[in-house]
């Protein structure tokens, strides 16, 4: 049996406990939560809010936790995305300094796209370091960038419309309404070449995306700008949005040397 260490930290422990019953129970509730531990409802839910703004869990409409994208989503091999941060980053630097906003690095994993890289505006008002961030693909502007890579085929085998909703993700299925709304969003990706998140994955928020590719034209990343939406109108987007075509294309050689 292994020693429990000398100086512990309940909160870690509890929030790193709740994440394990997460994984093989499938789902818990405040009161749950609360019982097993032996902690106060409060304290249990204080816990499970922040499970839920680090991606480890995801709420229902009967506010039941369930297990969020980080417990079932691969792991990024470590060196390669080491790898696609050293190359990208003077691309990133050039652009934060070039439209005063943050850049982000993002990769997709299925219906998801995690986060690896930032370089953050040194505005008062910005968004943040979205490192270790995990959101819907549909929804993100890099992740309708690189979906839009996709063939048909390809992108009704990802997302099915019919069937019960796997507990382990809500992305499994999507209703008509979803499936129109990304059809066109997919459809202005390609014409345009970027792809545009205003207000979609979070109230306030807009973002520019473009899937970043080898000189092959093989997609192996997506870059995004990202501004509070009261700076950043939809022609301020459109001009971001053919920059950041612009510095895709001439990146792909440099970007040969991540394969």
């Amino acid at each position: 049996m292994r020693d429990r260490p000398t100086y512990p930290q309940s909160s870690v422990d509890n929030a790193l406990l709740l994440i394990a019953i997460l994984r093989d129970q499938g789902e818990l509730t405040v009161k749950d939560a609360a019982a097993v531990l032996g902690i106060s409802s409060s304290t249990a839910h204080r816990l499970l809010s922040m499970l839920v703004y680090r991606d480890f869990a995801v709420q229902d409409a009967t506010r039941r936790y369930l297990p969020g994208p980080a417990l079932f989503l691969g792991a990024v091999e470590h060196r390669a995305t080491s790898r696609l941060n050293l190359l990208t980053r003077p691309l990133m630097r050039q652009l934060r300094d070039e439209t005063g906003e943050s850049v982000h690095l993002v990769v997709r994993s299925g219906r998801w796209v995690r986060f690896i890289g930032s370089v953050e505006s040194q505005q008062a008002l910005r968004v943040g370091d979205r490192r270790g961030a995990i959101m819907p693909a549909r929804t993100a502007s890099t992740g309708k960038a690189m979906l839009a890579d996709l063939t048909a085929v390809q992108l009704a085998r990802l997302y099915a419309r019919r069937g019960p909703t796997p507990a382990d993700d809500r992305e499994a299925h999507l209703t008509d309404q979803d499936w129109t709304t990304l059809q066109r969003a997919l459809e202005s990706a390609r014409r345009l070449g970027y792809a545009v998140n205003a207000d979609d994955t979070e109230k306030g928020l807009t973002a520019v995306g473009v899937a970043l590719r080898t000189s092959t034209g093989q997609p192996i990343a997506g870059l995004s700008v990202a501004a509070p939406t009261i700076r950043m109108n939809r022609r301020l987007a459109d001009r971001i949005g053919r920059r950041l075509v612009a510095l895709a294309t001439e990146s792909r050689q440099v970007l040969d040397q991540f394969q």
